[in-house]
């Protein structure tokens, strides 16, 4: 009974917060710091960082389903937490760059121009599904109906996964694009 208490509890956040997020990111793409006034230097340094970020929480995931499957509950609870915790730290600098730089455009032509599209476009999609699979994952764990948590890791999994990996394809197909 317990566990439905927790679960009621945290419906409001993961509906606002899969809500809020897309659309702040969206808002706040566009908003320049310079433009409100404020004197901020741009970030260039910011992109490599995050894209280590996406990296590592790939790393994690892997690392935290191995984990799982190897009874390791602990370890996988840890892992996931930290995933949890550099995707928000990835956030956080995504919005700091693009609040202080102007938008890099992908320089590729031809077929290379389409994948970089088609993954940009997917990645960026699929963050914002990731979202509330995540949070709905987390919170199944957290109320102890690892049935459904696992039910449903199944299908966050691979979409974080690959939200994590086209993030840093992402970044190596742009980066050479970018103004010093």
């Amino acid at each position: 009974m317990e566990s439905n208490i927790i679960e009621k509890k945290y419906n409001k956040w993961i509906i606002t917060l899969s809500i809020v997020i897309p659309v702040a990111v969206a808002v706040l793409f566009k908003i320049k710091l310079k433009d409100l006034g404020f004197n901020v230097a741009p970030l260039p340094i910011l992109p490599p960082i995050y894209a280590t970020i996406n990296g590592v929480t790939a790393v994690l995931l892997v690392s935290a389903v191995l984990a799982i499957k190897k009874g390791k509950r602990q370890l996988h609870e840890k892992l996931m937490k930290t995933a949890i915790a550099c995707s928000l730290v990835f956030l956080l600098l995504y919005i700091a760059y693009h609040m202080t730089t102007d938008s890099t455009k992908f320089g590729g032509t031809g077929t290379l121009k389409y994948v970089y599209y088609f993954i940009l476009l997917s990645h960026i999609t699929l963050s914002i599904a990731t979202i509330p699979l995540v949070l709905i994952t987390y919170v199944r764990a957290l109320a102890e109906k690892f049935d459904k948590h696992k039910k449903i890791a199944k299908i966050t999994f691979p979409v974080w996964l690959y939200v994590a990996v086209t993030g840093v394809v992402v970044y190596l197909m742009i980066s050479p694009y970018y103004v010093s």
